[in-house]
C-alpha cells in the first residue's frame, strides 16, 4: 500500500432536544491523530441501512471507533447501574452493527474508551459496571474536577504498547468509570494500571489485527508519545494490506 490509507470513524450523535435539533459530531483529535500518523480519516455517522454501511466499510482499510459515554449493559444481558450515563441508543446499535462488520470481514480496528470496551464486550469479554464499587480498592480513574487527571500505566513486553512507551514511567490521562472485567477470547491485556485495570488490549488471532485503549491518545491531555500507538495501528494496517496481496 503506496497512498495513505482510508480510515473510518464512527461519529458520535446526539438524539434532537427541545432547543436544538438532531446532529452527528466528531472531536477533531481523533481525526488530526490519523492525519499526524498517515492516514486519511473518513467520518461514518450512524447509517441505519447496513447495505449502506457495508458500501461505506467497503472503502476503507481500518476503523477508528472512538470514545463518549457509557454503553447500555442492558444490551448485553446486565441491570443498568445508576452511575451509567448511556451513548444515544442509535449510535450504540450503530456501532454494534459496524463492529460486527469488522470482526466479520477481518478490518483492521482500533478502539479507544467506550470502543474498547465495545470490542471486548462484541468478542465475548464483560464489563465492571462501576469501578468505585466492583473494585473498592482501585486507584481514582476519574476525577471531575481534573479533566487531565493522569495515572501510571504498567505494560507487558513484547507487545505494541511496549513498542510505543518503552521502558521507563508512564502515565496516561483517566476519565472513566467502566472498565475491562473478563477480556474477551482472543485477545489479551496488554497494559493495566498499577491497581489491575485493564488499560489496553491486542488481538492474539493471526488473522484479525486490533487493539484498544481505555485512555484516550487522541485528546489534548495525551502527550506526544501517545501519537505512536495511531502510527503502530497505521503501520499494522500497511502490514495486513501486504500480507492480503501476498495470498492473493
Amino acid at each position: 500500500m503506496n497512498s495513505k490509507p482510508l480510515i473510518g470513524l464512527n461519529a458520535d450523535y446526539r438524539s434532537a432536544k427541545k432547543d436544538s435539533p438532531a446532529f452527528s459530531y466528531i472531536q477533531a483529535g481523533y481525526f488530526d491523530a490519523i492525519v499526524k500518523a498517515g492516514g486519511i480519516p473518513v467520518v461514518i455517522p450512524p447509517l441505519a441501512d447496513e447495505d449502506d454501511l457495508n458500501r461505506v466499510v467497503d472503502l476503507v482499510e481500518g476503523l477508528v471507533f472512538v470514545g463518549g459515554a457509557d454503553l447500555d449493559p442492558r444490551n448485553d444481558g446486565f441491570m443498568l447501574h445508576p452511575a451509567t450515563r448511556t451513548l444515544d441508543a442509535r449510535r450504540e446499535q450503530f456501532d454494534r452493527t459496524l463492529m460486527r462488520m469488522a470482526a466479520d470481514r477481518r478490518l483492521p480496528v482500533m478502539g479507544i474508551g467506550v470502543g474498547m470496551q465495545l470490542l471486548n464486550v462484541t468478542q465475548g469479554g464483560n464489563l465492571f459496571l462501576h469501578i468505585g464499587e466492583d473494585l473498592p480498592k482501585a486507584l481514582p480513574h476519574r476525577d471531575s474536577l481534573d479533566p487531565a487527571h493522569r495515572h501510571a500505566l504498567e505494560v507487558v513486553p513484547g507487545t505494541l504498547m511496549e513498542r510505543v512507551y518503552g521502558e521507563g514511567e508512564i502515565r496516561v490521562n483517566s476519565f472513566h468509570h467502566m472498565a475491562i472485567d473478563e477480556v474477551a477470547p482472543g485477545f489479551t491485556a496488554t497494559a493495566r494500571c498499577p491497581d489491575g485495570v485493564v488499560e489496553a488490549i491486542e488481538s492474539n488471532q493471526s488473522d484479525w489485527f486490533a487493539i484498544g485503549t481505555q485512555f484516550h491518545p487522541e485528546s489534548d491531555s495525551a502527550s506526544a508519545l501517545d501519537l505512536r500507538i495511531f502510527e503502530e495501528f497505521i503501520a499494522g494496517i500497511r502490514g495486513v494490506a501486504i500480507e492480503m496481496r501476498l495470498v492473493a
